[in-house]
């Protein structure tokens, strides 16, 4: 089947784009020798996570528990949650996950009331769960505030039952972090703490974690391009970006306009304003945005556009779109080849 006979808005993906933009990112951190671990947030979708992983990443990244689930029911193997989880109800559902023998689990913390939930909850279940200490870095979001706080937060999860030390985490990976990596380095290794792993993470940032002496780098735009790679629509390109959504022109009343049947709802409405690049008309834009209706302006094209015209876009923002949908369609030469769930979407608790 053509994308074009597909039940739009549909949202669909280039396998061979996608491919490309794998391997090039793969290859980049195994000649820099930093492990790469992927970020499922962009894409959400197991069966991208597993082609990731076949292409040499160590493991992925979850940054909800939901997704963490949905990835690891997919029989995805090694997935860090650099999240503070908090409450019995998530606990209970990550004791569920540390005692499959099919999943490891690492987990983030930044306070010693996270550590002592957590090693509450394994201990009580004769378990042990592997954390790394977030640290603040220039973020300003979450982290321990000091080498002082990382070492002293380090040392609760060696000494507490059910919770093992197991490195450090920053984000987003800077130059300038050398110093206070070095001085939590000469704390830890002062105090007898293995560090076994130190992760940086961000887009583009593998150069960067590697020149600090990250053992892995967190990176995820990279799968589908987008908004946080390109910047610009105008710089949108479909050997870039492989994500794509399918729409069909609904209404061409006002001249020079046509409307389409995805609007914020399938495009998402995140700022800036989701506009997006037209694979088949890339002279036309979409001008605004309904709820269920997009606006797109057509005076730049000669093109004469006609009720029931498939009309496909690179979203400005992939992940923020992906989220939005169930299904994702992946596409070779335009024919449908797979369908894949996108079984991370919403899992936000």
């Amino acid at each position: 089947m053509n994308y074009t006979d597909l039940d739009t808005p549909a949202l669909c993906v280039d396998i061979d784009t996608l491919d490309q933009n794998i391997s090039r990112l793969q290859a980049a951190c195994d000649e820099l020798e930093i492990g790469l671990r992927v970020h499922t947030k962009t894409h959400k979708t197991p069966a991208i996570a597993r082609r990731q992983i076949d292409a040499g990443a160590v493991g992925i990244v979850s940054q909800k528990l939901g997704e963490a689930e949905a990835m690891a029911a997919a029989g995805i193997e090694d997935i860090l949650v650099p999240y503070n989880l908090i409450g019995a109800r998530k606990l209970q559902r990550l004791l569920a996950l540390v005692q499959s023998e099919d999943t490891t689990i690492t987990l983030a913390a930044d306070s010693a009331a996270t550590v002592e939930g957590l090693s509450a909850a394994m201990s009580s279940a004769a378990c042990e769960v592997r954390i790394l200490v977030e640290m603040d870095t220039g973020s300003h979001r979450c982290g321990t505030q000091s080498p002082q706080d990382t070492l002293a937060l380090a040392q609760l999860i060696d000494g507490l039952p059910g919770t093992r030390f197991g490195g450090v985490m920053t984000y987003p990976s800077r130059d300038s972090i050398g110093p206070i990596l070095d001085e939590v380095r000469h704390l830890l290794q002062q105090a007898g703490l293995p560090l076994e792993t130190i992760s940086g993470g961000g887009t583009g940032s593998e150069k960067v974690s590697k020149a600090l002496g990250c053992t892995e780098t967190r990176i995820g735009s990279y799968a589908w391009e987008g908004m946080t790679r390109v910047g610009k629509r105008q710089d949108l390109s479909p050997d870039r970006c492989p994500l794509r959504l399918v729409t069909t022109v609904v209404s061409t009343s006002v001249p020079g306009q046509c409307i389409i049947d995805a609007g914020q709802k399938a495009f998402t409405s995140y700022p800036p304003t989701p506009y997006g690049y037209c694979l088949e008309h890339p002279e036309i834009h979409i001008k605004g945005m309904s709820v269920e209706h997009g606006h797109v302006d057509t005076t730049g094209s000669d093109h004469t556009f006609s009720v029931g015209d498939i009309l496909s876009w690179i979203p400005l923002h992939g992940g923020m779109t992906t989220n939005l949908h169930d299904r994702l369609f992946a596409l070779q030469d335009g024919e449908v080849i797979d369908e894949w769930s996108v079984a991370g979407r919403g899992r936000s608790q």
